[in-house]
């Protein structure tokens, strides 16, 4: 009788071994899952991270044209792109900073030509988008100006380089100018932005015909060294 006791007692002690081991090993597979749960949860999380990283900073989509420097007109060009990205230009260039009426796409691109990005934007951009261009465009060789009849609500246009956006806050728009201003492409890199022209288009509009050669008249600002003479600049805004 003791003896199957014993026995009794034995194979009771074996059985609730081989339950704790199954616990034991259901525990583990449980952890084990969770945490490769875990790991594919954030290494997808990361991609997902990377690849909308890449899409909402790429510049896949800026155009590039093949536009040469140097080539100046005293008369209004006719120019492919809306606004200009290159080509012929006015000899006097526009004095970088920010305008709050639009300026000649003539000395614009003259501007670009020595390096600078020229932003343009709807007239009827928000306040708040316009104050986000506005600080973007206080630094040197930038250019911002309205743009009436713009295809998108903003551009960002540098010689032969050109990104159009849907919102001021695009984070390509700061990675645009980082990239492009004064880039090595540039035909006339270290140029001067200032010491040219100041006036809008509606102070000083381009001819659509030569102006008389009349050497009585004054020249108008090359990349001749300025003259003494003051040259009106554009007004800052806040």
């Amino acid at each position: 009788m003791t003896k199957e006791k014993a026995q009794a007692r034995r194979e009771h002690l074996a059985r609730m071994r081989a339950d704790q081991q199954r616990k034991e090993r259901r525990t583990a597979f449980l952890m084990w899952g969770a945490g490769g749960l875990v790991i594919v949860l954030l290494v997808g999380l990361v991609a997902f991270y990377m690849v909308n990283e890449r899409a909402t900073t790429s510049l896949d989509s800026v155009t590039s044209a093949k536009y040469v420097g140097s080539q100046h007109t005293q008369t209004k060009v006719t120019y492919k792109e809306s606004p200009p990205l290159g080509g012929e230009h006015n000899p006097a260039w526009q004095n970088c900073g920010i305008y709050d009426q639009p300026i000649n796409n003539e000395n614009a691109v003259h501007s670009i030509e020595h390096g600078a990005v020229w932003i343009t934007y709807r007239p009827d951009l928000p306040k708040a988008e316009l104050d986000t261009l506005k600080e973007l465009a206080s630094k040197d060789y930038m250019l911002l100006s309205p743009y009436p009849e713009l295809s998108s609500k903003v551009v960002a246009s540098s010689w032969n380089k050109q990104l159009k956006l849907d919102s001021a806050e695009d984070p390509r728009l700061p990675k645009f100018i980082t990239k492009y201003k004064n880039n090595p492409d540039t035909p006339e890199l270290g140029a001067s932005c200032s010491g040219g022209v100041g006036t809008t288009t509606a102070e000083a509009p381009i001819p659509a015909t030569a102006p008389s050669t009349d050497p009585s008249q004054s020249a108008p600002a090359t990349d001749a060294p300025a003259t003494d003479a003051p040259v009106p600049s554009p007004t800052p805004t806040s």
